[in-house]
């Protein structure tokens, strides 16, 4: 695995509305971030998540989810959400936003695919932490109306990567995670000094 990377997809749990690619676009990013050597973090629900959960591990890769119960009684008697595709599901107990949170900071990189609110605060929270993201530009819903949001004036955007192609889009995504620790490496360095 290259360094333990771990990527988050972000995306909605609610397909109906969705594109008809948006379940083989998720399916592609997972199958990717394990042919690139990371791990792959979701929401441990349905839809996108799902999907790229699904393909991960059928590509031999390893998937975490983050549930928003406080248990696995809860997880799948309260929120109907599936268990089958995890390696690992850490129950946060904290609900969707605190979830939402908890899965985006333990990540080294998000991805978004289509999405809805949840998406757009998981986005948010990584935006906020300049956590380097990539949006797949063309799944739809949230994804597709990143780019006007952030027309406005704020901070940099250096961190937001755009691209059409999920095997170009997670190696992408990579690069830029790998960049940014080199960065703090070095500024750890110069710190000491």
């Amino acid at each position: 695995m290259d360094n333990n990377l771990k990527i988050a997809v972000s995306g909605a749990a609610d397909l109906k509305n969705c594109p008809k690619k948006t379940i083989r676009l998720a399916e592609q990013v997972g199958r990717e971030i394990v042919k690139q050597g990371c791990v792959l973090i979701t929401g441990a629900t349905t839809g996108v998540p799902y999907y790229s959960a699904k393909a991960a591990k059928a590509a031999g890769g390893i998937s975490i989810g983050f549930s928003p119960a406080a248990s696995k009684l809860s997880h799948v008697k309260a929120y109907r959400l599936p268990v089958d595709v995890f390696d690992v599901i850490v129950y946060t107990g904290f609900d969707y936003a605190g979830r939402n949170l908890l899965m985006t900071r333990a990540s080294d990189g998000i991805i978004v695919i289509y999405g809805r609110m949840g998406t757009l605060n998981e986005f948010t929270i990584a935006f906020e932490d300049e956590k380097p993201t990539a949006v797949l530009e063309g799944s739809g819903g949230t994804a597709d109306m990143i780019k006007s949001l952030l027309k406005m004036p704020s901070r940099s955007k250096k961190h937001i990567i755009y691209d059409k192609d999920p095997k170009k889009l997670v190696s992408r995504l990579i690069q830029a995670i790998k960049k940014g620790r080199a960065r703090k490496k070095k500024t750890l360095k110069n710190a000491k000094k």
